[in-house]
């Protein structure tokens, strides 16, 4: 084994990966043949056999071999690798860089508040994003297009949060994505009555840490008021998000 990795594939695994994708990998298992992969990538058999040998090294495909020919699927860390390609081209050739998230309100663990409100931290949130933080994060459970869509945030430059130490431990980083966060009012939580208005709250954060329990469908976000009272927000009420780069 190379020890190839998800972050090191090159081009040349990236074109294959694409090609794989545009014949169906995404959908589940395709038959694929060296030989007609080697056409479409005007290339060897040998080289795209390779090229698939060093695909499933790195996590971005799974392979089942058989008497003629292979089975392969693009994993979930191929579907990102795309994503994460498709999101540079959009910041080629589209001026603004956003992405759109939609999910709904779920109850945290609490980790939030504790976190934000170490001094290592807070003092960086006043410095970088300019306020200091309500003390807990509004929790988002995405539904699942919107968990492909997280993908692309891979490509935006973060604000970053740098990690610290005290003398008990080292905490890590985490990386902040300016964010509004909108949500129609007649879809709001019995709080707010449910007025029919759309309601916004602008000078918001998507924050990620670089280390977290929660999966790709559970997203935090931070703001320097409460966001559950200011929109009027239950468990279980919808919303989207809408992330920029940096402003």
């Amino acid at each position: 084994m190379s020890g190839i990795t998800a972050s090191s594939a090159g081009h040349a695994e990236l074109a294959t990966l694409k090609a794989l994708a545009l014949s169906g990998g995404l959908d589940g298992d395709q038959k694929v043949s060296c030989s007609a992969l080697a056409e479409r990538l005007d290339a060897s058999t040998q080289t795209a056999s390779r090229r698939l040998q060093r695909l499933e090294e790195a996590d971005l495909v799974e392979r089942e071999i058989v008497s003629d020919g292979q089975w392969v699927t693009v994993t979930a860390a191929g579907e990102r690798a795309l994503q994460r390609e498709y999101a540079d081209y959009r910041r080629i050739f589209e001026r603004d860089a956003s992405v759109e998230l939609r999910g709904t309100i779920t109850s945290g663990m609490g980790e939030g508040r504790h976190y934000i409100s170490l001094p290592g931290y807070m003092r960086q949130f006043e410095d970088k994003l300019g306020y200091e933080p309500f003390l807990g994060t509004l929790n988002v459970e995405l539904d699942e297009e919107s968990v492909r869509e997280r993908g692309r945030l891979s490509s935006f430059e973060p604000v970053t949060i740098e990690g610290w130490e005290d003398d008990e431990r080292t905490y890590g980083p985490a990386y902040c994505y300016p964010a509004t966060v909108e949500v129609d009012g007649s879809e709001a939580g019995a709080s707010d009555g449910g007025d029919g208005d759309t309601r916004r709250f602008e000078d918001a954060h998507v924050i990620t840490p670089e280390r977290t329990h929660h999966g790709d469908d559970q997203l935090e976000v931070i703001a320097p008021v409460k966001l559950r009272d200011e929109l009027g927000l239950d468990d279980g009420s919808p919303l989207t998000i809408h992330v920029t780069e940096q402003r």
